[in-house]
């Protein structure tokens, strides 16, 4: 089955340009387009997609406030992906925190796009790891969060767990922790499986997230 993906921006040329850079590959397709966040989640209950490639800055809603819309109200929600213009951008991380799966550059090679649509679709990998960590040491808390300090301490991580947490943070996909930990990839499965569930993270880029505000894992 091909990944299915909603475009949002209010770019009529973005837009164009992503849905031919995705329809050119045979395992994409884009099911929908809209100019505004407002009109996303009647989109997603529709087209049920798999992922959405949303704009940060739109007129009306921005993609921040219908990241939260969608996790909020949408039922087994699509993977969203933030595309923006700028990569060192306070609201990209702000949009990650609202629960994005990942950003996107405007300017990136039309290669890039596919594979960043691919990788947030699997759900194995964190995309763009180093310029995670580099927003969250410019615009987290960095340790500075008691919440997600709390969250932590009640998380009460194992041994493995942690391990398992820091390399996700470095951008490992659950083979590369595999081969490095010396155990199966379904193991890996499983330990992230719990380290979600603990942290309540609906996904491994918000569990990262957690990891850098509580200090956890040092961003820098």
């Amino acid at each position: 089955m091909p990944v299915t993906v909603l475009l949002v921006d209010d770019e009529p040329l973005v837009r164009a340009g992503l849905r031919a850079i995705l329809e050119a590959q045979p395992d994409i397709e884009v099911v929908g387009e809209a100019a505004d966040g407002a009109a996303v989640i009647p989109l997603v209950r529709q087209l049920r997609p798999d992922v959405v490639a949303m704009d940060v800055r739109m007129p009306l809603m921005d993609g921040i406030e219908a990241t939260r819309a969608v996790l909020r109200t949408v039922a087994d929600p699509p993977k969203i992906l933030v595309v923006t213009t700028f990569e060192n951008d306070e609201h990209v991380y702000e949009a990650l925190r609202a629960g994005a799966d990942g950003f996107l550059l405007k300017r990136a090679r039309p290669a890039e796009i596919v594979h960043a649509v691919r990788l947030v679709a699997e759900g194995e990998s964190l995309l763009f790891p180093a310029s995670v960590r580099q927003l969250a040491a410019e615009y987290g808390d960095s340790g500075g969060n008691p919440a997600a300090r709390a969250a932590m301490e009640r998380a009460s991580l194992t041994e493995r767990e942690a391990e398992v947490l820091r390399l996700m943070a470095r951008g490992l996909s659950n083979a590369e922790i595999a081969v490095r930990l010396m155990i199966g990839t379904e193991t890996v499965k499983s330990h992230v499986s719990a380290v979600l569930t603990k942290l309540g993270s609906r996904d491994r880029t918000q569990a990262v997230i957690a990891a850098y505000e509580s200090g956890f894992v040092a961003p820098g």
